[in-house]
């Protein structure tokens, strides 16, 4: 039988070791330690491993009775936030959020994370609730029933309060903020998405975009070539308004600035010159409304220093 957890409803805001201290018999700090190392320790229904994490009055901490969770340690993919509901990690470059082919055994987000919650129970499972490309790093959320899924699929455009991503594109964009408005159309034999700027039965598709940095060294581009030379760099920010299949990667082509290294919708002389292996889009900001607690949850990772490189 599993033995019932410790409960404990804070009185008065402190920090989460002074909690477990107070309440646990004046624990040495080496101990609160690995109590928290071994993530048995939950505060409002969230994992919490530091015993410096500032605790407001009024939550409850729930000290599990087992083993606790397994950590999720892959090169690939980092963990972010977890509760009884969600999960939301941070995606590097190269790793496909779900199998391209149905059966396939390639390692992919979906199938790390399903690996990491069975640990605890085989019962246990995860589902995707949208994608990022393979060559895109960034957040991702991944809900742990499929009913949950199913919902927030279907109301993602309005649970959603702010999605942004960084990039760094080709050459020197010349207005400091502007908005993208145009219509996508996915060839289905090709995988390519065909833009246009009026509306020919395609998907609408908004990006907003601002200019974070510019640059005019090309020293990178040693090979000279024409499509990059003399041109730079941009670093962007940009706010999807809506988020169709490469919509970013689309837009930016469609304006004369694709993502740096992008092969699909980039200059091919440009991306053999310039020194990123990989392509230049991060998914940094990711902000929505919890569906099952209603609050407001908002998740932030750096910009790639891959990136910031580019602008030294």
């Amino acid at each position: 039988m599993r033995k019932q957890p410790t409960i404990i409803r804070v009185k008065s805001n402190d920090t989460l070791g002074a909690v477990l201290a107070a309440h646990l018999g004046g624990m040495s700090q080496t101990s609160i330690k690995q109590l928290l190392a071994r993530r048995v320790v939950n505060v409002d229904g969230v994992v919490e491993t530091r015993a410096d994490l500032a605790v407001p009055a009024g939550a409850e901490v729930v000290i599990e009775q087992g083993r606790g969770n397994n950590a999720l340690t892959h090169p690939k993919l980092r963990m972010v936030y977890e509760d009884d509901y969600l999960i939301v990690v941070e995606k590097q470059c190269g790793l496909l959020t779900v199998a391209a082919n149905p059966g396939g055994r390639e390692t992919t987000a979906l199938s790390i994370l399903k690996d990491y919650v069975r640990r605890e129970d085989r019962r246990n499972g995860v589902f995707v609730v949208h994608r990022l490309d393979r060559e895109t790093s960034g957040l991702l959320v991944f809900a742990k029933t499929q009913e949950l899924q199913n919902y927030m699929r279907e109301w993602w455009h309005d649970l959603v309060t702010k999605r942004t991503y960084v990039a760094v594109v080709e050459g020197r964009v010349e207005k400091d903020s502007d908005t993208i408005t145009t219509w996508l159309t996915v060839d289905n034999k090709t995988t390519m998405v065909y833009s246009s700027p009026v509306d020919d039965g395609g998907k609408k598709a908004v990006t907003h975009y601002k200019v974070i940095k510019r640059t005019e060294n090309v020293q990178a581009c040693e090979t000279g070539k024409a499509d990059c030379a003399g041109q730079g760099y941009s670093l962007l920010e940009l706010n999807l308004e809506t988020g169709r299949t490469n919509q970013i990667r689309v837009h930016m082509a469609s304006i004369g600035h694709p993502v740096v290294s992008d092969r699909k919708y980039g200059f091919a002389d440009s991306n053999s010159a310039c020194p990123l292996d990989r392509l230049a889009l991060h998914a940094r900001i990711l902000e929505f409304t919890h569906p099952v607690t209603e609050q407001t949850v908002h998740f932030e990772t750096p910009v790639p220093r891959s990136f910031l490189a580019l602008f030294h």
